[in-house]
């Protein structure tokens, strides 16, 4: 079992701004079907060729912290919870648990890296599509 990058996060203050800045200066473009717009507090943009995608986040800090920049992780096979214990056993240290926060089955898990460096891991993409599949 391993995991990707599924996006990369900024920590900003103002999500729809920065990410409008970024889309002139990348090329990027939004969400299809998912506009950004003012007062978005989570704001994705995406590489129309590669697909790769940054995600802007408001945080609340006064001060943004030095660490803005962390990866959120997929895990290609298995489940979130699965990967949250692999990584683990390698290492890693839980600071943060936002499973279930959003709703039953939905959120993710704050890790860090053994130099302290943040990173999510989020539900794989069975658990998403078993879920869509779910709901009525």
């Amino acid at each position: 079992m391993t995991s990707f990058v599924a996006h990369t996060t900024v920590d900003c203050h103002r999500a729809y701004e920065l990410s409008e800045w970024w889309k002139q200066v990348l090329g990027y473009v939004d969400v299809e079907g998912d506009p950004n717009e003012p007062g978005h507090e989570e704001c994705m943009v995406v590489d129309p060729g590669t697909g790769h995608a940054i995600l802007f986040i408001e945080v609340p800090d006064a001060e943004l912290p030095a660490k803005r920049v962390h990866f959120d992780l997929r895990p290609r096979t298995g489940t979130r919870d699965e990967e949250v214990e692999r990584v683990r056993a390698l290492g890693a240290v839980q600071v943060d648990d936002q499973r279930d926060v959003h709703g039953p089955g939905a959120g993710w898990v704050v890790l860090t890296d053994p130099e302290g460096n943040q990173f999510c891991v989020l539900r794989s993409q069975g658990e998403i599509d078993a879920a869509a599949t779910a709901t009525p």
